[in-house]
């Protein structure tokens, strides 16, 4: 059976295909959790009474989750597939949801968001789906990884204006049963569209025979140690997403504070993450054309520009664009690190190194969205907050800049050799 599968089942096919539009969907539900809590802390806050950097930490704690969740989830993929960690985190994420409605302080809050709906339940949704599309795909990858974790982001953009409506009409604990019911019982049922295995696992042996020459060339990535480069990524994906943290985690905080209200800056998050789906789909056309490096530096060079204008614009029109303009330019960064590891490392360990990276931008989102929230109970001002985030999209771009020029230095030198 295995063998019939994998042969009906072939890579760029229309069962790829298919299989994309419903990887889709899947992202779309199981990363529903990480953009409702930036909706749901205001609520959070006045009921446990509690400060602004403790009311962020659950969303602190959901993104650390998020991303060890993924690296485990991905192991387990490998294993038996993609659909048992699907299946698992269906499971965990109605639970998780339901058990954040009832929760009776921010510990056990805290708790569900972390276990339940990060590391068990929206991990089993990202990480694993992403390697998975990789191996369904062997032209146009880059675009169909990010038509992929594009999902991430369609969460992003519906999600939101969705949850403040019923915390306004039903209040937030209800609103949380709710999705835990809904989401539970619709990602379980797409979890069993995703029995069949990539074709790329079963060819596993032959594949490895054929990269033999490209293998001794990845031996030294960027021209530094595997380590070295595994490294120098994880660091470039903490920094670019604690800048990235800063808009997306507190903007309905911050029109809180400019007297806008709540429900404006949840519109601006979903228009933020909306632009951020056309983001990643254009980035992922882009990637096909110049690489991921290339793709990194344009996406973190943009995303600074965007942070630069929250400085001297807080009017609410000017809030609005800015957002847009936020989105528009950083949605494809976080994708463009699966290409670079898919072009610069070896092929057999893209998987594993793939979940590393992506883990390390998780702990960026949750290291920014936290670092934030200290920053504003610091200085009593978002302002302090946007420089933060410039300083740390600073040092994406310094890294991405050099890794690129070596790149170009090692093919200047072979090509003289």
């Amino acid at each position: 059976m295995k063998t019939f599968e994998t042969s009906a089942h072939e890579a760029d096919s229309r069962y790829a295909m298919l299989r994309l539009g419903l990887t889709l969907l899947v992202m779309t539900v199981g990363s529903s959790g990480m953009y409702v809590v930036s909706v749901m802390l205001p609520a959070v806050q006045a009921e446990f009474g509690i400060a602004r950097a403790d009311a962020s930490l659950p969303y602190t704690l959901l993104m650390l989750g998020f991303g060890v969740g993924g690296v485990l989830m991905g192991r387990l993929a490998d294993r038996f597939g993609v659909m048992w960690p699907l299946l698992i985190g269906a499971l965990s994420l109605g639970v998780g949801y339901v058990a954040c409605g009832m929760a009776d302080g921010i510990v056990s809050f805290t708790l569900a968001q972390a276990v339940l709906v990060g590391l068990l339940g929206s991990a089993a949704a990202f990480a694993p789906l992403v390697a998975d599309t990789s191996l369904w795909f062997v032209k146009r990858r880059g675009i169909a990884v990010a038509v992929c974790a594009s999902g991430n982001y369609v969460a992003g953009a519906i999600g939101p204006p969705i949850a403040e409506h019923f915390i306004e009409t039903v209040g937030w604990r209800q609103t949380y049963i709710g999705m835990g019911l809904f989401c539970g019982l619709a990602m379980a049922a797409l979890a069993l569209f995703f029995r069949a295995r990539p074709p790329a696992v079963a060819a596993a042996p032959a594949s490895h025979a054929g990269h033999a020459g490209r293998r001794r060339d990845m031996t030294r990535p960027f021209g530094f140690s595997m380590g070295t480069a595994q490294g120098l990524l994880c660091v470039a994906g903490v920094a670019c997403c604690v800048a990235m943290a800063m808009p997306q985690v507190h903007i309905v905080a911050y029109c809180g504070d400019l007297g806008y209200g709540p429900a404006q800056g949840a519109q601006m998050l979903s228009l933020m993450l909306g632009f951020g789906v056309v983001s990643r789909l254009v980035s992922g056309a882009i990637c096909d054309r110049i690489g991921g490096l290339r793709t990194l530096l344009l996406g973190g060079a943009l995303q600074g520009v965007a942070l630069l204008l929250f400085l001297p614009f807080d009017g609410l029109v000017s809030l609005y664009v800015i957002s847009a303009l936020f989105g528009l330019f950083q949605g494809g960064i976080v994708p463009s690190y699966a290409i670079i590891v898919r072009e610069h490392f070896p092929p057999e360990e893209a998987g594993a190194r793939v979940g590393t990276v992506l883990m390390f931008t998780l702990f960026g989102m949750a290291l920014g969205g936290w670092m934030s929230g200290k920053v504003f109970d610091l200085t009593g001002s978002y302002h302090a907050a946007f420089l933060n985030g410039i300083g740390w999209n600073l040092l994406n771009v310094s890294i991405a800049a050099m890794l690129l020029f070596r790149v170009r230095h090692l093919r200047l030198r072979t090509a003289a050799a």
